[in-house]
């Protein structure tokens, strides 16, 4: 039975002010993004709803690195769509059905998209929304933008389709960006799924001590002011056989210079790259290039979206993790929407620890 939340939907037609946040330029040429970069507008929403539409209230939005991408002109990936100026901004989000014209929802549903406007109430699609049942978060809303949702997704079936992880086998697994939404529960799953050493990169000593204390890494390096090649020496003494790679750039090319033969690469994203005018999945450097072919480690582009078949099932397992205690979730909340854009800054500069989550 899915849960609801008590209802309390406008009158029909009656004229609504809601806010909205929308881009106001693209970054300048550093490639750097900048809260002014974001704009909020006030508007008004009259819910005269159409056949098959629903007036949602927005109770959590997600930001996240991909969505840097899509603030340039051409994301360069061809299932993402570049935000447009002007026009109001979308990504994951969290809310509730206030009215519906839509047979599969009605008042009260908790329901969650890919594509939520960054509004404090809009007129959707039913076809682009999902019904969620509370029970599966014991409550906590927000976890489906995170841990049992896309970000869950992405690093459980990130391991299980390109980690190749084999309990028993005595597996090494380096994660990069490891204090972050997906890194933080990649680890954990890695640990889970079998990985004896799992050994985690951040950037600042309150992360690398949150992973080891609270998430059961092995080891964590703080790449800002550590040795990363001497530490992963030291902390992978039987070298490196899956590297859940989050970031890219210098850091990726230290590990992957310790990694084993026939060992894999699972390419999550590149956030060191995002503000530069690359390619994705950005092009690696000749030697780095050189080790992949003469030690045969696989280093396939990792998308989620392409496994959705197996997405109820793994979604049953994250919950199941979190709510048994074996997995921890990491969220840096912050409120009020005209907050996002500060808050999408932030996470992108490494501000926060675990998923960045911003409550309306």
């Amino acid at each position: 039975m899915f849960g609801r939340i008590p209802n309390s939907g406008p009158n029909i037609f009656e004229k609504m002010q809601v806010q909205r946040v929308v881009l106001n330029s693209r970054p300048g040429e550093n490639g750097v993004p900048v809260p002014e970069n974001f704009r909020l507008e006030d508007t008004t929403l009259v819910p005269d709803l159409k056949d098959g539409e629903v007036l949602v209230r927005t109770l959590y939005l997600s930001v996240d690195p991909y969505m840097r991408c899509r603030m340039n002109e051409d994301s360069g990936a061809e299932y993402l769509a570049s935000w447009q100026l002007s026009e109001c901004l979308d990504g994951g989000g969290v809310g509730v059905v206030q009215t519906s014209c839509c047979s599969t929802f009605t008042g009260g549903d908790v329901v969650t998209s890919f594509n939520w406007p960054w509004q404090t109430q809009a007129i959707v699609k039913g076809n682009a929304l999902q019904k969620v049942d509370p029970q599966l978060v014991d409550g906590h809303l927000s976890y489906f933008l995170g841990a049992v949702g896309l970000t869950g997704l992405t690093a459980l079936l990130g391991i299980r389709e390109k980690g190749h992880v084999t309990k028993g086998a005595n597996q090494t697994m380096v994660v990069s960006g490891a204090a972050g939404a997906c890194g933080s529960l990649a680890g954990q799953i890695g640990r889970l799924d079998g990985c004896v050493r799992v050994v985690g990169i951040c950037g600042s000593d309150e992360k690398c001590q949150t992973l080891k204390d609270d998430l059961g890494f092995s080891a964590a390096i703080n790449y800002r002011r550590e040795d990363v090649s001497a530490r992963l020496k030291e902390s992978c003494p039987d070298g490196v056989d899956v590297y859940f790679d989050n970031v890219g750039g210098p850091i990726s090319d230290a590990v992957i210079a310790q990694m084993n033969h026939g060992s894999h690469v699972v390419l999550c994203g590149q956030i060191s790259q995002y503000n530069k005018d690359v390619p994705y999945p950005p092009p690696l450097s000749a030697p780095t290039e050189e080790l992949l072919q003469s030690r045969g480690i696989t280093r396939e582009r990792f998308v989620v979206l392409s496994y959705m078949s197996k997405a109820e099932a793994a979604l049953c397992e994250l919950s199941q993790w979190i709510k048994s205690g074996q997995i921890k979730v990491l969220e840096t909340v912050v409120n009020g929407i005209e907050n996002i854009g500060g808050a999408f800054c932030s996470m992108m500069a490494g501000g926060n620890i675990g998923k960045q989550i911003v409550k309306i």
